[in-house]
């Protein structure tokens, strides 16, 4: 090599170190910054496609969420279909919630997370490709409902992650289901890599169900365990959903969510006993979701009073569903600005009757009552809403149309 030659390529050398040596510079600040940001708030991701092991999965913006459950037999059904695509397009539905591990533990679809095989999880309910395309095609924003601790499939298949009685067996609830143990964070990472592997497959977010300890049963019969303090269990749901946000938003670049009950929203009382409190949920996940269907409520024939919501007593909390979802928003949002939280609220309304509180004290559920949850939910300031029918059965006159 020529004495010309020598110099070139020890300047270029110069120059290409110079450049990495700024790049990595950068990198490494940009990524602190980052960090700094997401230590103190959840921020919204913004939704890109996440390439897959197969293909680029589609992926939509997020909406302003207007949206129906749907169980898995509803997925099945291609009449069903048909009519929740024809809402999507005539009307301000925008988003279907539906399945990944349902209440009895099974994954909907071909799920290949290890853990899921080794239990017998897996089922072949739903072609979660097809489904997924479907939705995307028709531009409806897709939730992923993984329920998390009430999982029998999983409690049976290892004890060890599981509540125990007092005298060593499962501890079940009233419907002689077992409960895994929150406070187990093997638990944790089955749930994770469930809500990855989905998030891989196309889901826009994911959506936690039954995040909380089982209160279903005989509690008093639990063992936790040596030295346990109840008063730590808001904290132990709020470390798991901590976990499973750095993971899915900050890595997956996806929408976090969680359902708490109604309850939980209006008072702290039951906070010990299932460890949801809404102000530690809502730090840890972008939007908190409170089930706040008027039939949940205590009414009078219950506990002789019924259910005081922000100061006013609902004995009959099912007929009046505007009131009692105002009243509870009202006390949602105070307690959201004392503690200056932004996690987006989205409560679930009620969309079926309750006719196992019996006559007086229940009603039909229909377009009219649907709609006055809405109204509560826009007057009280807010803007999105899922409705719930486990059968999922919603009519059009439930949505307003498009305009």
């Amino acid at each position: 090599m020529s004495k010309n030659n020598k110099r070139m390529s020890l300047i270029i050398l110069l120059i290409t170190s110079t450049l990495f040596l700024s790049s990595c510079s950068q990198v490494n600040s940009i990524s602190k910054l980052d960090i700094e940001k997401k230590s103190t708030t959840r921020v919204t991701p913004s939704i890109s496609p996440t390439k897959s092991p197969a293909t680029l999965v589609k992926k939509l913006p997020v909406p302003v969420v207007r949206g129906v459950y749907l169980n898995v037999w509803t997925l099945t059904n291609t009449t069903k279909l048909n009519e929740i695509i024809n809402l999507a397009k005539t009307t301000e539905l925008n988003t279907v919630v539906i399945d990944i591990k349902g209440d009895d533990g099974f994954v909907s679809y071909q799920s290949a997370v290890p853990m899921v095989k080794s239990i017998g999880a897996v089922s072949n309910r739903v072609n979660i490709n097809n489904t997924l395309k479907l939705f995307h095609d028709n531009n409806i924003y897709v939730i992923g409902r993984v329920v998390c601790f009430k999982d029998s499939l999983l409690a049976k298949s290892r004890p060890d992650l599981s509540f125990k009685a007092k005298d060593g067996s499962l501890w079940r609830d009233f419907s002689g289901m077992p409960w895994v143990n929150p406070s187990k964070k093997e638990n944790w990472k089955y749930i994770i890599d469930i809500s990855k592997e989905a998030i891989d497959k196309g889901f826009d977010e994911i959506q936690f169900d039954y995040v909380r300890y089982g209160n279903e049963g005989n509690v008093k019969n639990i063992d936790f365990g040596p030295g346990f303090d109840p008063t730590k269990k808001p904290d132990i749901i709020a470390e798991f959903l901590n976990t499973a946000y750095k993971t899915l938003s900050n890595e997956k670049n996806v929408k976090v969510s969680a359902d708490i009950f109604g309850i939980a929203a209006i008072t702290t009382a039951d906070d010990n006993i299932v460890g949801q409190n809404l102000e530690k949920v809502a730090k840890e996940v972008n939007v908190v979701c409170p089930m706040i269907y008027p039939s949940h409520f205590a009414n009078i024939k219950q506990n002789k009073v019924g259910q005081t919501i922000n100061n006013i007593t609902f004995q009959k909390p099912d007929l009046d569903p505007y009131n009692v979802v105002f009243q509870t928003m009202t006390i949602i949002k105070k307690r959201m600005e004392q503690n200056e939280l932004k996690s987006i609220i989205r409560p679930y309304l009620q969309a079926f009757s309750a006719s196992y509180l019996g006559n007086g004290y229940y009603q039909k559920y229909g377009a009219s009552q649907v709609r006055e949850q809405i109204r509560a939910i826009y007057d009280t300031g807010f803007k999105e809403w899922i409705l719930w029918d486990s059968s999922s059965n919603y009519i059009a006159s439930y949505f307003e149309k498009k305009k």
